[in-house]
């Protein structure tokens, strides 16, 4: 009987064809959600069943009738031969060296928020690999290309683009997860929470980052950075006061471990959290701590720590022509590079200040 070394949605959907079962009756037989068996049907070999559900398959293989493990044999071979003549080769270790520089690129480019052209870069690489045969190395620069898509989608932050940025994210948990790296796992899990708080569940995203400031799979940074982003998302549901403590005690953490940039986004959020306390004063007095120590060099960057300005300036009557100056200019460099959320946000802060 033919085996399976590493299920994808391929090898996934293939077994299904097989069985000769519709979605529904398949996901009800795996015990498994419709939408997970649709996913792997559409997504194919870019994603990975988790490694539970990697059992299931293999037990669910082991049981079919010997007509079925024939069909799902001869589909498998079928499959493999079509592939091989119609796609590239996967990347070879000439090829390593190669992708290690186009993952530096991406990553710059992201920070400058070229998103398209981080697009073609990182898309040069997935639409060419094939995860199953790809030693450790290869497998590992491909779950790096996965964060990097994700990052890219994240950061352009439409609806559409977290729902994808978490898929993407969950493939490369499951690489990480294979490759037993417990560290670069958790940092997606953070990822993850990131993603939960942009699509506005705050509370449950409070709680993963609660979670995560405790795992020792993070670094020191990481850590205080999950606890930081506690703070964030109470703000955002309003619990400004139990938000100033935890991003107070995140500050004095990035202080220790002589993190400035991260130490200046901390008084930032804390410059938000006093305004939604109502305490005008103080927010005025840690966003212009905020602006002298921080190198806001980024594009998000600039709309980030130019709209937090403008929605406490907007705050008071007597500097609210100033703040809509301000928020314009956020607008103006946010429509320009594509940063989508954060034009969401903007338009969040205006609306505000319209029912005042």
């Amino acid at each position: 009987m033919v085996s399976v070394r590493r299920w994808t949605g391929r090898e996934a959907g293939l077994l299904r064809q097989a069985l000769r079962m519709s979605v529904r009756a398949y996901a009800e037989h795996l015990g498994v959600a419709m939408r997970t068996v649709s996913k792997w049907e559409k997504l194919g070999t870019a994603t990975c069943p988790w490694p539970d559900t990697q059992a299931i398959l293999d037990t669910a293989l082991v049981r079919a009738e010997a007509a079925a493990q024939s069909r799902f044999e001869q589909l498998l071979t079928q499959g493999t031969l079509a592939r091989e003549r119609r796609r590239a080769p996967s990347p070879s270790l000439a090829d390593h060296e190669t992708w290690t520089e186009d993952l530096e690129r991406i990553v710059v480019c992201l920070d400058r928020q070229d998103f398209a052209f981080a697009a073609a870069l990182v898309e040069r690489w997935l639409g060419r690999a094939r995860p199953r045969d790809l030693d450790d190395r290869g497998l590992y620069l491909y779950g790096r290309s996965l964060v990097l898509s994700g990052d890219l989608r994240r950061l352009q932050g439409t609806l559409q683009d977290l729902m994808t940025a978490r898929r993407l994210y969950a493939d490369a948990h499951n690489v990480f997860t294979e490759l037993e790296i417990p560290r670069r796992a958790a940092q997606i899990e953070l990822s993850l929470t990131v993603v939960t708080e942009m699509a506005g569940r705050h509370t449950a995203a409070a709680t993963r980052y609660q979670q995560l400031t405790d795992d020792e799979r993070l670094g020191s940074a990481d850590r205080a950075r999950a606890l930081l982003w506690i703070g964030t998302a109470l703000a955002k549901d309003g619990r400004n006061e139990f938000a100033i403590q935890v991003m107070r005690q995140a500050a004095e953490r990035f202080e220790e471990l002589n993190e400035p940039e991260d130490w200046a986004t901390a008084q930032q959020k804390l410059a938000l959290a006093h305004r939604g306390a109502g305490d005008l004063t103080r927010a005025l007095a840690y966003i212009d701590t905020a602006r002298s120590n921080g190198h806001f060099e980024t594009p998000l960057q600039r709309v980030q720590i130019e709209t937090a300005h403008a929605h406490i300036l907007l705050t008071d009557p007597a500097t609210r022509s100033s703040g809509h100056a301000v928020l314009d200019r956020a607008s103006d460099i946010a429509s320009r590079y594509g940063l989508k959320h954060q034009l969401r946000s903007i338009k969040t802060v205006r609306n505000s200040q319209e029912h005042t």
